[in-house]
């Protein structure tokens, strides 16, 4: 089989806490010729994974690298501590960096927030993951900072979250090869762009449907219309001089005989 005969595929990679379920619907209704995989990665492994072909676009976590890679934002997350439903912060509804001062706050190793200047308590050690670390959470050994998605993704019924008012945001962002924008590429750009199917950098636009003749008995009606206007309004049989009738109700009329004198 050569690459002709090959079945195009399109592969995107994604990294923890994106959900690329809503533009993988709108592929499939746009290109179902085209099957779309989903390769999931850790975040710090996105970029390498595109860098080395596998995947030929990636849903990932800036800062990402600019000198071989292309990029676009598409959104911010919002930035909440993990703590336990016990937990004093539990109760506000919104927090901010100084309020963690007293507590442990971790920082496991798939970190994806850029901090100057880390809150709170270090630990001891490193989590591995952020999965570790929400665990650790939950044993009431300290509290966890994350984007949103994250602690969606690592939910437990004991645990809750609160926004971090002044704390680092996390960046969702499409990338690929700067060297493989490819015509799959561009569709992908498009969806996650929200152009509709007949826009003018999305796929070719659906020709103009010719519009349809109308019935004959409508042309019909158009000319009669067209006539009467033309011949004025049409003659009675009773009335106006010089017609055939006129000469009739003349030619009925008989005066009366004159005496012989």
């Amino acid at each position: 089989m050569t690459d002709m005969d090959a079945t195009p595929l399109f592969r995107l990679a994604y990294v923890p806490g994106v959900t690329p379920a809503k533009w993988m619907r709108v592929w499939n209704e746009r290109l179902p010729q085209v099957p779309l995989t989903l390769v999931p990665v850790a975040s710090a492994e996105a970029s390498q994974t595109l860098l080395g072909g596998g995947a030929d676009a990636g849903l990932v976590r800036f800062p990402v690298d600019r000198t071989s890679l292309s990029a676009i934002p598409l959104y911010t997350e919002v930035t909440v501590v993990v703590v336990p439903k016990d937990h004093l912060l539990a109760s506000a509804d919104e927090v901010t960096v100084g309020d963690l001062a007293d507590d442990i706050v971790l920082h496991p190793l798939d970190d994806t927030l850029e901090w100057e200047s880390r809150p709170g308590l270090p630990a001891l050690e490193r989590p591995a993951t952020t999965a570790d670390a929400v665990e650790l959470v939950a044993a009431g050994i300290g509290v966890l900072v994350v984007p949103q998605s994250l602690a969606r993704l690592h939910h437990r019924r004991d645990l809750t979250y609160r926004p971090v008012a002044d704390a680092p945001q996390s960046q969702v962002g499409l990338s690929w090869l700067q060297d493989r924008t490819t015509d799959l590429v561009e569709e992908f750009i498009g969806i996650v762009r929200g152009r509709t199917v007949n826009s003018s950098r999305g796929r070719t636009p659906t020709p103009a449907q010719p519009k349809q003749k109308r019935g004959t008995a409508d042309g019909a009606r158009r000319q009669a219309a067209a006539g009467n206007k033309a011949g004025g309004r049409p003659r009675t049989g009773g009335g106006g001089s010089g017609g055939s009738g006129g000469a009739r109700s003349g030619a009925g009329k008989r005066g009366k005989p004159r005496r012989r004198s």
